[in-house]
């Protein structure tokens, strides 16, 4: 899916909703343990629910890995599952990969020819020869980890060199030698407030992927505020407080009920655009 695509998914939308699939195996409901595959079956019917509110899922490898070979069935499972019956849906495939050259384009292979999903996170540490495995792919994207929404993220990113530049600054310039906006987002992290304008300075026509919208407190006007750009360039992802939203029989008509609510107040921060 390339960048025009996207944004036309945003406008047919009225959503920029990113719809994270942070299944755990001891949070879905209990009924669901009867089925041969629990974590599909809850997949399945959070998919069906929020479909029409969003324009992204994202799924979490770690919730996935944790169940060894049965995680990753389910894992195929669902994504096979969306590129069949919802093939206007951008997957993200989160599994912020990232190592030496020859490493590194495993992980682009498992992602981006055995599975054929549309992006993949990527942590930027080890620099060039770590990324650009990933982006030789045409027509998909890598999502660079920018700025994170934990509070871990002050340990590194916000550090300063001898210039005054911020880590994450630094990241976000330098990439920009390795692709354009076409096929290279960043990750942002909603916590992170007004510093979206300083990194709206550098990157201003690129996507970002934005967690940290519901159970992690960070605030969907404030990421607009200051993150929105004339294309929307933003891709807002909610992951617990959709899927959890209940936890009886009825789990994912409320899961979709959440995300309808989101998706009516993206589409409030959208008319400024459309």
């Amino acid at each position: 899916m390339n960048k025009q695509e996207l944004f036309e998914n945003i406008r047919r939308k009225k959503s920029f909703l990113c719809v994270g699939l942070d299944t755990d195996i001891k949070k879905i409901p209990e009924h669901l343990l009867n089925e041969e595959d629990p974590i599909f079956a809850f997949n399945k019917a959070i998919i069906d629910a929020t479909a029409p509110y969003c324009i992204a899922y994202k799924p979490n490898l770690a919730f996935y890995e944790s169940m060894g070979v049965k995680g990753w069935i389910a894992f195929e499972k669902t994504v096979d599952y969306i590129k069949k019956n919802y093939p206007d849906q951008f997957i993200i495939a989160d599994a912020k990969r990232g190592d030496i050259g020859n490493t590194s384009a495993m992980y682009a292979r498992t992602f981006f020819e055995e599975l054929d999903i549309d992006s993949v996170t990527v942590a930027p540490y080890m620099g060039e020869d770590s990324v650009t495995p990933f982006l030789t792919y045409e027509g998909k994207w890598v999502i660079l980890l920018a700025l994170t929404s934990n509070k871990g993220s002050h340990d590194f990113q916000l550090t300063t060199d001898t210039n005054g530049e911020r880590l994450f600054e630094k990241v976000l310039r330098k990439s920009q030698e390795w692709a354009n906006d076409q096929n290279m987002m960043y990750v942002v992290g909603a916590t992170q407030g007004r510093m979206f304008e300083d990194i709206r300075k550098i990157v201003p026509n690129h996507f970002l992927l934005v967690p940290g919208v519901g159970a992690q407190g960070g605030s969907l006007e404030e990421v607009c505020k200051y993150g929105m750009n004339s294309e929307c360039g933003l891709i807002v992802n909610s992951s617990r407080a959709i899927i959890y939203a209940d936890k009886t029989e009825n789990f994912a008509k409320a899961a979709g009920e959440e995300a309808h609510k989101v998706q009516l107040q993206m589409e409030e921060q959208l008319k400024g655009i459309f």
